[in-house]
């Protein structure tokens, strides 16, 4: 690839991004930590599960 086209895409890039505004950054904070805690729950679910099962034995 063209290193002047990449550094071109680049800046325009740049021009085009902006910064979230107060709500914008509030929805998104909340999407991750919710995705943060539902993969922490699955992780917490399977390993009670297993933990429950040996001890069965």
């Amino acid at each position: 690839m063209n290193p002047k086209q990449t550094v071109k895409n680049m800046v325009n890039t740049m021009k085009m991004a902006k910064k979230p505004d107060k709500d914008e950054y509030q929805q998104h904070l909340r999407l991750v930590l919710m995705g943060i805690a539902g993969v922490g729950a699955i992780g917490f679910t399977i390993q009670f599960v297993f933990s429950v099962i040996t001890f069965g034995r």
